[in-house]
């Protein structure tokens, strides 16, 4: 008799794993990166490289004192993604602490306080963006106009910036584009005027205008957000419900109000709404489980930004809504639960033959 044959069991393999998923999600916020750089020359690739490198050594130091696997956890990427997006949300300029101290509040705060990768009940990067902006409010608002990586300063002046705390010059000094919106509001300035003063919506897709080192470029972040999709690690739920939803209430504010709120799609490529949708708020960590679940959680983060920018005290509102989101999605989870195979909705057995 001869002995049976073992096999594996009736599993699927997904082509992605934790490392591969970071990794092509670095690969897609690329295009976007690089045009920050050509934007706003070396002192924005130091401040870039000085606040992954720490995320990562922050992510090594956490480990090393929970005795967990170094090689194991530091390499899965997870570290690097949430310094690039840091990053990416910091002005392009900002002294090297700004991006040491952001790393260091994402990954031990944020991130490993609660238990490490997968535990956090907060995106990291959007916490660090939301502190740092209450607790050092001036450098996170200190805007330059796009230099150009040869119009800009030499590596020298590079360094005096980002390590040596250089003043940023008149001649390069700007403001961005809901900045300028807010401040000329508050002054009572026409809103074709504010419209007039600051860049086109072509300007604003394209990304050719002051802002964060990698949110100016809405047509790069929806090509790499278009590879996410197609790559199917992102579904569409979450970026469609939160442009809707910002889309639909800017429309509906401007046809009211004209003269006090700005056309919806000002709002759709302006700061950091389309990374949001995309890269942030997608995160599996701190997003529902269900689609339905991700609809509702979406359509918040998109209504909480419209709020927070025509009525809050800063003129951006993405890192807020999404950590208030965030806090809800346990909840929404609860309420919001898929059917158990063989079960009504409600939980119910179902009978033989009855449909759900």
């Amino acid at each position: 008799m001869t002995a049976p044959t073992v096999a594996s069991g009736p599993h699927t393999h997904a082509v992605f794993n934790v490392t591969r998923t970071m990794f092509a999600v670095m690969i897609c916020l690329t295009p976007a990166t690089v045009f920050g750089f050509a934007q706003f020359g070396l002192p924005s690739v130091l401040l870039f490289v000085v606040t992954v490198l720490s995320a990562l050594v922050f992510e090594i130091a956490c480990l090393a004192v929970t005795g967990k696997p170094v090689k194991r956890f530091a390499m899965d990427g997870s570290a690097l993604l949430t310094g690039w997006l840091l990053a990416m949300t910091l002005p392009p300029w900002a002294p090297w602490w700004v991006g040491v101290t952001g790393s260091g509040i994402a990954i031990v705060i944020a991130k490993h306080a609660f238990g490490g990768l997968g535990q956090n009940l907060f995106n990291p990067a959007m916490v660090a963006r939301a502190m740092l902006l209450v607790a050092v409010p001036v450098p996170l608002t200190s805007w330059v106009a796009p230099v150009g990586l040869t119009g800009g300063p030499d590596l020298m002046a590079s360094v005096a910036i980002t390590f040596g705390g250089a003043p940023i010059y008149d001649a390069v000094s700007s403001a961005s584009v809901l900045s300028t919106l807010k401040s000329g509001l508050d002054a009572g300035t026409p809103m074709l005027d504010i419209l007039h003063q600051s860049d086109s919506i072509r300007s604003q897709f394209v990304g050719v205008m002051a802002g964060s080192l990698g949110e100016t470029s809405a047509m790069l972040l929806l090509l790499g957000g278009v590879c996410l999709i197609l790559l199917r690690i992102i579904t569409l739920a979450i970026p469609l419900s939160m442009m809707g939803t910002l889309f639909g209430l800017a429309a509906l504010a401007h046809v009211i109000a004209p003269d006090r709120f700005p056309p919806p799609l000002f709002h759709v490529v302006s700061g950091s709404a389309m990374l949001c949708a995309f890269f942030i708020a997608t995160d599996y960590v701190t997003s529902p489980v269900t689609s339905k679940g991700r609809v509702i959680y979406g359509a918040g983060i998109g209504a909480l930004i419209f709020v927070i920018r025509s009525w809050g005290s800063f003129p951006e509102g993405v890192a807020f809504a999404v950590l208030l989101m965030n806090a809800a999605t346990p909840l929404i989870d609860e309420y919001v639960r898929p059917r158990i195979f063989g079960r009504t909705r409600a939980g119910k057995p179902l009978e033989l033959g009855e449909k759900p």
